[in-house]
């Protein structure tokens, strides 16, 4: 599938798909904790990953040890059915998994850039790099909130852009959101991307194919220095 570097692992169901990428993730998180005494996981929000949220909130390990985070997040309270902390609180941080610290990244700001100004500030405190990221794939191409249409688009999947979090306006992303920066996802020890359904799977085939280069999920797969696994199930 051309040049970008990438792993596909296809299931047949969407709970198969589930089961093996929390345990993937529950293994990664254990070695993190075993070489370091901690892990990170940052996770995505939508739809898509309720079934992986609640496979990976059985996995055993010291959930004392690891702090969750998110890949994005709408500008929006955690009350909010819009909200990906809501999602994560409500399917993640359960089960054996409660006992995890969660960072979120929004904030009762006047502003989505205060909030991520703020946001920026204590995922630094996370450490220098993510010990597991799990992203997810709009129908346009957006992973994270790289969103084709952001004004930002290029400062937000700058390789060497320094901040960990910034702002983001786009038209088509409805509200504003708050999202991680290219650099630190692609930096991730473990850097998995979640899709469900025909559709995604032929926008990142063309992607990958360098068919359509502008496309945000392009960027994250030239900028990532090791294969990243695809996990899908129509």
């Amino acid at each position: 599938m051309g040049s970008r570097k990438a792993w596909w692992r296809a299931f047949e169901t969407r709970d198969a798909l589930a089961s093996a990428l929390a345990a993937t993730v529950a293994d990664r998180l254990r070695a993190a904790i075993e070489a370091k005494d901690g892990a990170t996981l940052a996770v995505s929000g939508g739809t898509t990953p309720a079934l992986f949220f609640d496979a990976l909130s059985r996995k055993e390990l010291d959930w004392t040890k690891v702090v969750v985070t998110l890949v994005d997040e709408r500008f929006v309270p955690p009350a909010s059915e819009r909200s990906n902390e809501r999602l994560v609180r409500e399917k993640l941080l359960r089960n054996e998994a409660r006992l995890a610290r969660f960072v979120g990244l929004y904030s009762d700001t006047a502003t989505a850039e205060a909030a991520a100004n703020g946001a920026d500030a204590a995922v630094a405190l996370l450490g220098p790099r993510l010990d597991a990221v799990v992203l997810g794939m709009g129908a346009d191409g957006h992973t994270a909130s790289f969103f084709p249409d952001a004004p930002n688009l290029d400062a937000l999947t700058d390789p060497s852009q320094p901040r960990r979090v910034m702002s983001v306006d786009a038209p088509s992303g409805g509200e504003p959101r708050i999202t991680l920066t290219l650099p630190l996802l692609v930096d991730a020890g473990l850097l998995a991307l979640h899709i469900e359904g025909e559709a995604k799977k032929i926008v990142l085939e063309r992607a990958l194919a360098q068919a359509a280069p502008r496309l945000p999920i392009a960027r994250v797969f030239d900028a990532a220095a090791a294969p990243i696994d695809i996990y899908w199930a129509p």
